[in-house]
């Protein structure tokens, strides 16, 4: 190829180089639609976590929606209340405030508490054990103790005992839910702060099962919703279950009654077993 013919090359490519400029900078100001500038300054107030605690993508999804009115500004679980107000007068409404929510683990089948079927040679994952046969404790509702919920948490707020179960840092736990979401076995759940007394125990096999393979099993023999008014416990599939809008209006449960300790009050937990501290 001579010069010549280069330099026609050359000219030719600069040539569309300079139109395919010139359309792109035409259609970008033709179809440019200005963004609302309080998306900005919400996101200013989010934590930037991309949790997807409040159901969205990620902080920047959440902020677009809460200028477009999709969501209630308090929507984000890992938001206090001075970032709740902030957001608030940007978008010139009452701040709305919002109870903490944080996680509860509902097991307390440890190593020592469960009983164990052998060894388990498979995925040390939650999820990858559950599938194939349930891991190394007869339990077939409990702790699973690998600890996906602990490495779904993205504040770390999670941590696994000595004994094989989750252990959350309420302080540090925001109720984003993903811990919720990461346990195939469903034993974690989010409560309002105020919530302490809990039956910790999912496992609703007949009370002579649950007696042999956890010594903290709930074995329905139903002796706390007998001591309590109507309604605010119940049994339900060898389990005893607590209704909270009651309980929330200070009423007392009698933990004392429970012979395997599976109703339990946080605060009188042994810190080296607490199931949150």
């Amino acid at each position: 190829m001579d010069l010549a013919s280069i330099g026609i090359s050359m000219l030719s490519m600069g040539g569309m180089g300079a139109l395919f400029a010139a359309g792109l900078a035409v259609a970008n100001k033709k179809f440019y639609v200005e963004e609302d500038p309080r998306i900005a300054l919400v996101l200013d107030n989010l934590p930037g976590a991309n949790c997807g605690g409040c159901g969205l993508p990620g902080c920047g999804s959440f902020a677009d929606s809460i200028v477009h009115g999709e969501v209630a500004i308090n929507g984000c679980p890992v938001c206090n209340d001075d970032a709740r107000a902030a957001i608030a007068s940007i978008m010139g409404l009452e701040a709305q405030k919002g109870e903490k929510i944080i996680a509860r683990v509902m097991c307390q089948g440890g190593h020592y508490e469960s009983a164990h079927k052998g060894e388990y040679l498979g995925i040390q994952n939650c999820t990858a054990a559950h599938i194939t046969g349930g891991g190394d404790k007869l339990c077939l509702h409990g702790c699973l103790g690998f600890g996906e919920c602990v490495e779904a948490c993205p504040f770390d707020a999670m941590e696994m005992s000595a004994n094989g179960l989750p252990l959350i840092d309420a302080d540090k736990c925001t109720g984003c839910g993903n811990c919720v979401e990461a346990c195939p076995r469903n034993i974690i759940e989010l409560h309002p702060e105020a919530d302490t007394i809990f039956v910790a125990c999912r496992n609703t096999d007949s009370p002579k099962e649950s007696r042999q393979i956890c010594i903290r099993a709930c074995v329905g023999c139903g002796l706390c919703v007998r001591g309590v008014e109507e309604g605010l416990m119940t049994m339900e599939n060898n389990l005893a279950r607590i209704d909270y809008h009651l309980y929330g209006q200070g009423k007392d449960l009698p933990t004392t009654k429970c012979s395997t300790n599976a109703l339990i009050v946080l605060e009188a937990v042994p810190e080296e077993e607490a199931l949150s501290t």
